[in-house]
């Protein structure tokens, strides 16, 4: 019986101790480079292939001996002529704070070239060391990783004339929540380079898992005592670690170096590079005393009278910047110095990642040019993308010239940071469009493309000092808001359709202006009068070809060339009378046409332009800009303010955006929409006249001028979500054919006196014609952080994409920040990527700080999840503006109910 319980136990812990070993590899990744199949160490450790984490690369054998013992070792190569990183993702998810990467490299001549590689590795944004299989072969590297993401790109980089790059496994090993936090900065932007991690006492070889569960390994010492003036201890005691988070195996702790005969015990360590250092030393009282001493760092004092106590484990982390050697020395207080272990890590900075958004942007730029251009992970670090460049973490520059785009999506609007953008040679078409948000660009080329407008963009483009528009088919005249960018130094509109006079603002000395190649373009009204009247008829381009005959026949060909030209000309000029005067007896122009449609759309009233310089004083006081030109305070003459809109745009799309914006707000009528008073359609000029609303835009009071005043309460906010979903429901809902707006956000919400909102800005708005209709299939319009990713990867317009635009809307209001920003962390540039997350889970540390304390958790709870809906990608999980304007409702009603219990 007594033996058969022996076994019982035994077989039971057996099974536990098993149990516990295989668990203890949670989250063990072991990756074989170029290996055939999977195995198991002698460690119990589980090897697997690593084909499943890269795409690229070749694999071999090699043979090599390690003492007596000879081994085949499976390796991945990646030849020169392989482009691109060359990368494995390894995957990290909740794993841990921290991980160990380590990585061996193998040459041993596989290739029979006698040609040992050299070569540089990166971890995530970060280039973290450069091995040089010349000088150590096997060369082995193990970092102390901080996680961040899901998963953790290991890239292989090959450097000039330094031969193809070569591995032979990679291991991947959690550490203890909070282990080398100190040394890490907070995770923040550091890694750790292992130099040295030494087993103070120990010298009977390496120690590693399962001994130490974590798999460090632990080096023995021997080879790290110059000055052999003290002896090893190993004294098998019981240690409470939780006061340690590095979590130091028992093993190690229970060894030690202990002075003897002197005053002093020293290691010196050699170090690879000049550099920053983190060095962590162990204690462990194994002797019955407790000893204390100095601890010096290369001769400085680091701390003094450290005190080790009996059986108690303790730790001591330093840094120390700019050294190349390392010499740790303790210098006897009381008793014996002791030292149990040591690490010492060098410090590896980790670049800042590029704003989520500018990646998300660039993968779909990526997509939409059918190529594979080999841009995986960030754009900026460990080394920049191929046709871009980057300051730090921000993408300055894109150059995709010679590549067949066809359009300029809105996703360019979301890289804010670029300085150049060139597009030359693009296939670009129709309308500049989808740059107006990039404030910091200063070079933009998108000549030798078939643009036939210049859009209402460029004017917000307040930075830029090269535009490069040559060689296009532009039409029409020169927008006069061209002339407002200060900065622009050279303007080139050479060999395009042009017309016309140009804006005086760009007659000054510090602007080149190239017009070569137009049929009329220049800053006098006078020669391009007949022109202007009759675009059909083009100049004659004269060239004069010299040559090397006598003054004399040269004289002759002068005369006979002026008197030719002069003949030429009298001829165009009199063609182009006819032809004008025969057009303007045959019918009206596109202009008057439009006019004369436009007076029997039963717009409340047409001004005169005479009468819009009197409302407005001349246009003397400007309440408002924006890319579609001035806003103007105006008082008609029956004393009744209102605010005039005076668009710059003359092409012919933003011709059709004022016509259409006249034609909608003379069809629809609600307390939500502002009122169109009217419009000025005379002598070219594009007026609007709406109903004046003194309280401004949302902008003005989230985060503009306004905000620093007044910050608006939370029943206030949802007052006007409520008043702006109450008009977009009358644009889907309530009005047949039903509208969508387009063009939904915080500055197209006015403000009346009461606070009362109102949704303005129809010149993109859509009607759908056919009731039954899902969508309307357009070019992509908007704005950037506004706009419905579904609608520009598929430009289908749907009421779901104006949806979506005020759910970015009330995450403003929840949070009190503006769409895109550069401020803060990369994942924090788009609100609605960082925001979502947290919103999701309940979490209202983003709301407004000037909200906290004041509103009701359920009413911001209803907010939230009616926002966060309304943002999903997916256009069919988003609800509908009805269901929206409920919820806005519901939470509304309960922030007032919070409000009156709380004054009773």
């Amino acid at each position: 019986m007594d033996i058969n319980c022996f076994w019982v136990v035994f077989i039971l812990f057996s099974g536990l101790w098993i149990l516990g070993f295989c668990e203890g590899q949670d989250g063990f990744l072991s990756l074989s480079c170029g290996a055939s199949k999977n195995y198991t160490d002698s460690f119990n450790i589980q090897w697997v292939l690593d084909s499943a984490y890269t795409s690229t690369g070749n694999t071999t054998t090699v043979d090599y001996a390690v003492g007596t013992f000879s081994s085949t070792v499976p390796v991945r190569f990646f030849p020169e002529t392989d482009q691109g990183r060359k990368c494995y993702k390894l995957p990290v998810k909740n794993v841990s704070s921290v991980v160990i990467v380590r990585a061996q490299f193998v040459y041993k001549n596989y290739d029979k070239l006698g040609k040992p590689p050299a070569f540089s590795v990166s971890l995530g944004t970060a280039i973290v060391t450069t091995v040089n299989l010349t000088t150590s072969d096997p060369w082995n590297e193990e970092f102390v990783w901080p996680v961040k993401r899901d998963t953790l790109s290991f890239c292989l980089h090959a450097i000039p004339d330094g031969g193809s790059p070569v591995i032979s496994s990679i291991e991947v090993r959690p550490l203890p929540q909070g282990a080398y936090q100190s040394g890490l900065g907070e995770f923040l932007d550091k890694s750790l380079r292992k130099s040295h991690r030494i087993n103070s006492g120990y010298t009977n070889g390496s120690l590693r898992y399962p001994l130490d569960p974590h798999d460090r390994v632990w080096d023995a010492d021997e080879n790290y005592t110059p000055f052999h003036v003290s002896s090893g201890f190993n004294m098998l005691h019981s240690f409470n670690l939780s006061s340690l988070p590095e979590n130091p195996p028992l093993a190690v702790l229970q060894t030690a170096r202990v002075l003897a005969r002197r005053n002093a015990l020293t290691y010196n360590l050699a170090l690879d590079t000049l550099g920053d250092y983190y060095i962590v030393l162990y204690f462990a009282g194994i002797l019955p005393l407790s000893p204390s001493f100095d601890i010096f760092i290369n001769g400085d004092i680091a701390q003094s009278n450290y005190t080790v106590t009996m059986s108690e484990p303790s730790a001591l982390h330093l840094t120390r910047e700019g050294i190349s050697s390392l010499n740790i020395t303790l210098k006897s207080i009381n008793f014996y110095p002791q030292i149990n272990a040591i690490e010492v890590y060098e410090v590896v900075d980790i670049p800042l990642e590029a704003s989520s958004t500018t990646v998300s942007a660039l993968q779909v730029i990526q997509q939409s040019t059918g190529l594979d251009l080999g841009w995986e992970d960030d754009p900026c670090s460990p080394k920049s993308w191929d046709h871009i460049e980057c300051e730090e973490n921000l993408v300055t520059s894109l150059d995709l010239s010679d590549i067949n785009l066809r359009s300029i999506s809105p996703t360019f609007g979301d890289l804010l940071d670029l300085k150049a953008l060139d597009l030359h040679n693009t296939s670009l078409a129709g309308e500049i469009q989808n740059l107006g948000s990039l404030q910091h660009l200063e070079k933009l080329n998108l000549s030798f493309n078939h643009l036939t407008s210049f859009g209402t963009e460029l004017d917000g483009l307040i930075s830029l000092q090269i535009l490069d528009l040559q060689n296009n088919s532009l039409q029409g005249i020169v927008p006069d808001g061209l002339g407002e960018l200060v900065d622009l130094h050279l303007l080139n509109l050479e060999n395009n359709k042009l017309q016309g006079s140009l804006p005086h603002s760009l007659n000054r000395e510090s602007l080149e202006v190239r017009t070569r190649g137009n049929p009329c373009l220049s800053f006098s009204t006078m020669s391009c009068n007949d022109v202007a009247s009759n675009p059909s008829i083009e100049t004659p381009q004269v060239t004069i070809v010299t040559d090397k005959k006598p003054n004399k026949i040269s004289h002759m060909a002068i005369i006979l060339s002026a008197a030719g030209g002069t003949i030429l000309a009298l001829l165009v000029i009199s063609l182009s009378v006819f032809l004008y005067t025969k057009k303007q007896s045959s019918g009206i122009t596109y202009s008057d046409r439009a006019a004369t449609d436009m007076r029997n759309w039963n717009s409340a009233r047409i001004f005169s332009y005479k009468e819009i310089k009197a409302a407005t004083n001349n246009f003397k006081e400007v309440i408002g800009r924006g890319s579609f030109g001035s806003v103007y305070l105006g008082k008609l003459s029956e004393g009744k303010l209102v605010a005039v809109k005076v668009r710059f745009d003359k092409t012919q799309l933003g011709a059709d955006s004022f016509i259409n914006e006249v034609y909608l707000l003379s069809q629809i009528r609600h307390q939500n929409l502002v009122c169109l008073e009217g419009f000025c359609h005379e002598s070219k000029q594009q007026i609007l006249v709406y109903e004046y609303l003194p309280g401004g835009s949302l902008v003005d009071h989230l985060y503009g001028p306004n905000s620093q005043r007044v910050s608006l309460s939370w029943v206030r906010r949802l007052k006007i979500a409520v008043d702006a979903a109450k008009g977009l429901d009358y644009l889907h809902n309530g009005n047949e054919p039903r509208i969508i707006h387009r063009d939904v956000k915080c500055s197209n919400i006015l403000l009346d006196k009461d606070m009362n909102a109102k949704v303005c800005d129809f010149g993109l708005s859509k009607q759908v014609m056919q009731a039954d209709a899902s969508h309307v299939t357009t070019v992509v319009k908007g704005t950037a952080g506004y706009l419905d990713p579904e609608y520009y990867s598929t430009q289908q317009l749907t009421e779901k994409s104006d949806v979506y635009s005020f759910g970015v809307v009330l995450l403003e209001l929840i949070c009190g920040r503006e769409p895109l920003r550069h401020s803060g962390t990369p994942d924090s540039f788009n609100l609605v990527l960082w925001a979502k997350p947290y919103l999701q889970a309940g979490a209202f540390e983003i709301v407004d700080d000037n909200l906290k304390g004041t509103f009701d958790v359920e009413s911001m709870r209803k907010a939230a999840i009616v926002a966060v809906r309304s943002v999903e990608r997916d256009a069919s999980q988003r609800p509908n503006i009805a269901e929206v304007l409920a919820d806005l409702k519901e939470a509304y009603n309960m922030q007032l109910s919070y409000l009156a219990a709380r004054d009773m």
